[in-house]
């Protein structure tokens, strides 16, 4: 089958998975106990006040007649899939859903990329090598740190290492190591990553061709700012690819086909980088997809402990004020992300082990 029929056959069957979302959110949303009238103006609301908010937010006809519960769930759908996101009920009144998501979306972004980059770096290699060195010192330190990390909560790892890093904390003095930053809230460099691209100054080759560079101090800021969280975040993952890399690499290793090789006289770095390696990414590979999956959607909770701005802190606001309009935006956000992510795992299957077909009876 051909690769680009293949992916949009796989994107063609993540609709059914993307309205089954939506469907549930809105029931959950709507049928569950999240009142936004209550909310906004409080149980003391004047009954008055409450119903002409009811027609404001759109859940009563302005002749004060309620509006059917399928009316609402059509308007919602067809507003989700033409990106008609409205605007926010509580989180920033009538302001539009889709600048509070841009304007929070750059945090989300950083905070996730770097908890990949810490997770991929470092977990892989260590399982790997746990793995190349079995029943070694190193293996059973590897996999007892491994253990370790996998099975400290992020929430409770945030809150541990906010508290050590602050003003006050055990290791308060990292805020002034090398670059003056803060480890609580989001870092005002942030704004300035892409903005202070300047000329690269001092080197007359690169200024002779007109190449730019990114300022560097400030992602080095942000980079300081936003690492902690970003440890916390990759280190659920980190555990689990030390405890799944090790695995992988074991059951390549007792492989008859590795038998083979040596039988062969394939050398020992070819056999690893070539067969060992290759088939330990497999197991690895949907573990690697959900950590990018932390991009948007698996750091609500270490946002809210960083005070870090971002689509997570913006979720929980959005719960505890009953802002509708902002909890479905994200949510939708948030699956068809997955669905992608999905479909790019699949796909990269396909490209790893060329044995995984793209016909219909490998699926």
């Amino acid at each position: 089958m051909n690769r680009l029929v293949y992916i949009a056959k796989r994107l063609i069957l993540g609709v059914p998975v993307l309205l089954f979302g939506l469907t549930v959110t809105f029931l959950v949303l709507y049928l569950g106990p999240i009142d936004p009238v209550l909310a906004i103006l409080g149980r003391d609301a004047n009954p008055t006040a409450a119903r002409q908010l009811e027609i404001a937010l759109g859940l009563r006809y302005p002749n004060g007649n309620p509006i059917p519960l399928w009316v609402q769930y059509k308007n919602f759908l067809v507003d989700m899939l033409t990106f008609n996101f409205g605007d926010s009920w509580g989180v920033a009144r009538n302001q539009p859903v889709m600048d509070l998501i841009i304007g929070r979306l750059p945090a989300t972004l950083w905070l996730g990329f770097w908890s990949v980059v810490i997770a991929l770096g470092l977990g892989v290699p260590i399982g790997l090598y746990a793995g190349l060195n079995s029943n070694s010192w190193g293996d059973y330190t590897a996999s007892f740190g491994g253990i370790v990390w996998r099975a400290m909560p992020n929430f409770w790892l945030a809150v541990m290492l906010a508290g050590t890093l602050s003003a006050g904390g055990l290791l308060s003095g990292y805020r002034d190591f090398l670059i003056k930053t803060d480890v609580i809230g989001t870092s005002d460099a942030l704004g300035h990553l892409f903005s202070g691209i300047t000329p690269f100054t001092g080197i007359p080759i690169l200024e002779f061709f007109w190449i730019p560079i990114p300022n560097l101090m400030p992602m080095a800021a942000a980079l300081k700012w936003i690492l902690p969280a970003a440890l916390v975040l990759g280190s659920a993952s980190m555990g689990n690819e030390v405890r799944i890399g090790r695995t992988a690499v074991l059951e390549s290793l007792n492989s008859e086909y590795i038998d083979t090789a040596k039988a062969k006289g394939v050398s020992t770095r070819k056999i690893i980088t070539k067969h060992v390696g290759r088939n330990a990414v497999i197991p690895l590979l949907p573990v690697i997809m959900g950590e990018f999956y932390l991009l948007i959607g698996g750091s609500v909770l270490v946002e809210s402990v960083f005070s870090i701005n971002g689509l997570g802190n913006l979720f929980l606001r959005a719960a505890f004020a009953a802002d509708i309009p902002v909890l479905m935006s994200l949510t939708f956000i948030f699956i068809v992300i997955q669905i992608l992510f999905n479909t790019t795992q699949d796909l990269l299957y396909t490209y790893i082990d060329p044995r995984i077909a793209l016909s219909d009876n490998s699926e």
